[in-house]
């Protein structure tokens, strides 16, 4: 009988379909929270990398790419942990693309991603606290840093002679970081900041904030938070309380969910700054891949987060396998000159470069992508304007 039983189990195995190898590279980013509504595009930036991998022949000997997720919440450190954790150690993802929000990052970064050896690329971190991070070379990021888009927001208001300004900031790594640098370069370059706040995110009520902000005299209020958490809170009361004549905000605010829940009419002429794409023929590239994928390639660090896929799919084939270890190593050579131009989409021709021994260097969609020591990138800085209810682009700025 036991003999019978054996057979049988054998002939049912050779019956049963082979599992599908795959890789894996996670993708960690603010579901829900304080971005919610700025992720699905940053995802779908992604996932237009994975799918264009899968259609041009996989990974390594015909894997599939996959690409799990995990929620980080965006300003629950807990949150980050446990989706690091789990994309990790239970995932046995081979990367991660992000986090998105800063801390969220740090959080993944410090408690999962460094101890398990795991390659993180992130499209949206860009505070200057991800640059100090003690990480075995293994933090990255595709988008600059905020030292430097604040600079450019101080700047740019003052070439529109805004020459005061109130300041409220969220109290983590994003705000603080791009807080300090705005007003150093606001001051140095002239300008007066009347007040520098920073606030809690998630609270319901910010008019006490506001009144103190708005008793320096000031009518310019700088709100550098997130679209879905406490900066649309602060510029709805703000509007409401007839405070402040003029608003101004950074990359975390330049979203149609903020102009939705907000109200176009009162953002009207509202200033922001964004990461932007220098006049590469990638930028072209993914402008018409997003469009046929049904997403919008103008939406903030969507270019950045498919760059950040493409580029950690590239490690992993030149690195030769799934394993972790060596793909840092891995990501530099890939990203970086000399070698053929691989443009985005063109997996196939990559992978056949990579198969004949031969060097590559990926030209993305939203930059070049030569890592500096620190992961971190050089940076272009748009222009944004609400005009008519929503955010438009007025171009790349040069102070």
């Amino acid at each position: 009988m036991k003999k019978v039983l054996l057979t049988a189990a054998i002939a049912a195995a050779s019956l049963a379909p082979a599992a599908q190898a795959e890789v894996r590279i996670g993708f960690l980013g603010g579901f829900t929270g304080a971005i919610e509504s700025l992720t699905p595009p940053i995802h779908e930036g992604a996932q237009l990398a994975v799918s264009q991998i899968n259609d041009q022949g996989g990974m390594l000997d015909g894997e599939t790419l996959e690409m799990p997720t995990g929620d980080t919440t965006c300003s629950d450190s807990s949150a980050a942990s446990n989706a690091a954790d789990r994309l990790v150690n239970s995932d046995e993802v081979t990367a991660i693309v992000g986090a998105l929000c800063t801390g969220a990052t740090i959080a993944a970064a410090n408690n999962a991603a460094i101890p398990g050896g795991v390659v993180m690329v992130s499209p949206a971190s860009t505070a200057p606290a991800v640059t100090e991070l003690e990480d075995d070379d293994l933090v990255f990021r595709t988008v600059s840093s905020d030292a430097y888009q604040g600079e450019m927001l101080a700047k740019l208001l003052l070439s529109k002679d805004i020459q005061d300004v109130a300041v409220t900031y969220v109290n983590n790594d994003y705000g603080r970081g791009l807080s300090d640098a705005f007003e150093a370069t606001f001051e140095a370059e002239g300008g007066t900041v009347t007040a520098n706040e920073a606030h809690e995110d998630g609270r319901a009520d910010y008019r006490s904030e506001l009144g103190a902000l708005s008793s320096g005299g000031s009518q310019n209020l700088v709100v550098l938070a997130y679209a879905d958490g406490s900066g649309q809170t602060i510029l709805r009361q703000a509007y409401e309380g007839g405070m402040f004549t003029q608003f101004a905000g950074a990359d975390g605010m330049v979203g149609s969910g903020l102009t939705e829940a907000v109200g176009g009419d009162a953002l009207d002429g509202m200033i922001a700054t964004r990461p932007g794409t220098p006049d590469i023929p990638g930028a072209g590239m993914f402008d018409e891949m997003a469009e046929e994928a049904g997403f919008d390639p103008e939406a903030v660090f969507a270019s950045q987060s498919y760059d950040a896929a493409f580029l950690l799919a590239l490690a992993v084939e030149q690195n030769g396998s799934d394993g972790r270890e060596g793909l840092s190593d891995a990501l530099r050579a890939v990203a970086s000159e000399p070698g053929e131009t691989i443009l985005p989409g063109e997996w196939e021709k990559a992978k056949q470069l990579i198969a004949d021994g031969e060097e590559i260097n990926y030209e993305g969609a939203s930059g070049s992508h030569e890592f500096d020591e620190n992961g971190d990138v050089p940076g272009i800085i748009v222009e944004m304007l609400v005009e008519d209810g929503n955010f438009e682009s007025q171009g790349i700025l040069d102070f």
